[in-house]
């Protein structure tokens, strides 16, 4: 079979860019596998801050309004 010229080059340049881009799509994913666990992490802590704080907010807030017993 008696392959163009021009088609074999297309097609070594598909090939090429496809080899590129799974390089490229594996560094994104070893980037992405570093950085969500450290993100998620931070996210929970800033979340279980805001639930205490709230807590602590409405544990004053019962205190202002506690009858004054004398």
């Amino acid at each position: 079979m008696v392959v163009d010229d021009a088609i074999s080059q297309a097609l070594t340049r598909i090939a090429d860019a496809i080899e590129e881009n799974g390089d490229t799509l594996k560094r994104i994913a070893n980037h992405y596998d570093g950085v969500v666990p450290v993100m998620t992490r931070n996210a929970n802590r800033v979340e279980k801050a805001h639930e205490e704080a709230e807590d602590s907010i409405v544990e004053r807030a019962k205190d202002l309004f506690r009858p004054v017993t004398n």
